[in-house]
């Protein structure tokens, strides 16, 4: 099916990561002009934009999200570049890897992770807002969160996480009004991935013992993959499928619960999933 995605400019933060990466690929192949946003891996991400197929309509550009002035600019290249975005995918996060308590952990860590998490994603909205347009097709744009499972079930040791992830569903919530006082038809919703490998948490999974303890409580007894939420953002970032869909917190985590389903699970098995 086509997305109808061809004629469309995606900006995506965080694209230096796995599913910032995926997310490029995914709205790329799709026919999209891509904006990739990096920061401290942009010199990895620019080499990488400059060896794919389609490197003639994707413009990378470094900034930093927890500065409205960067962000600024950042959308402005973009524009200069393209003429427009129509999508916004307010993807860049960082995932603390150490188990600390809130009493425990540094103000620091604490401070930044919801600078950018949180923050980062506000300021992103607000560059996205403050220069969106209706396309001339008539469809609407669209502005997606990368969320967390975090921000529904809680994650002791990752306090600051989970209350910055939780903070885009109120953002995403209030957005879906302001937004169609820009363009009537434009939408925003939050896409809430559960545990997916990346190179921010394979580390957290990479053992089978690890694999299996993380799905026991997902029906679905496997990991999710980058692609997995980079395609369902495809999906509703799309005029044809998502037209019609806004103000909804989507769920890519294989039916999680907040409960243990299974007293036993293969790990082994759940790590081979991941290379069908």
């Amino acid at each position: 099916m086509d997305l109808g995605l061809g004629e469309r400019t995606v900006l995506i933060t965080g694209a230096s990561g796995g599913i910032g990466r995926a997310l490029a690929r995914v709205f790329a192949e799709e026919g999209a002009a891509v904006v990739l946003h990096g920061h401290g891996n942009f010199a990895d991400l620019e080499a990488w934009t400059a060896d794919q197929p389609w490197a003639d309509r994707a413009l990378a550009v470094r900034a930093d999200v927890t500065d409205p002035a960067s962000v600024d600019a950042m959308f402005d290249a973009a524009v200069e570049r393209f003429g427009r975005v129509d999508v916004c995918v307010a993807n860049a996060g960082v995932w603390p890897p150490e188990d600390e308590c809130l009493h425990e952990a540094p103000v620091e860590r604490v401070r930044r992770t919801v600078e950018v998490d949180l923050l980062g994603a506000l300021w992103t909205a607000r560059s996205f807002m403050a220069r969106l347009t209706p396309h001339p097709d008539g469809e609407g744009g669209c502005l997606l969160f990368t969320g967390s499972t975090a921000a529904r079930f809680g994650e002791a040791g990752h306090a600051d996480y989970a209350a910055s992830k939780a903070g885009l569903v109120g953002l995403m919530r209030s957005l879906k009004n302001e937004i169609v006082t820009l363009d009537p038809y434009a939408r925003v919703c939050v896409v809430e991935p559960g545990w997916t490998v990346t190179e921010m948490t394979e580390r957290a999974v990479a053992e089978p013992a690890q694999a299996a303890c993380v799905v026991r409580t997902m029906p679905v007894r496997q990991l999710g993959r980058a692609v997995d939420v980079a395609r369902v953002m495809a999906a509703l970032a799309s005029p044809v499928i998502g037209r019609h869909v806004s103000g909804q917190v989507v769920t890519v985590a294989g039916g999680m619960e907040g409960r243990v389903l299974w007293d036993a699970v293969d790990g082994e098995e759940v790590l081979s999933r991941l290379h069908p």
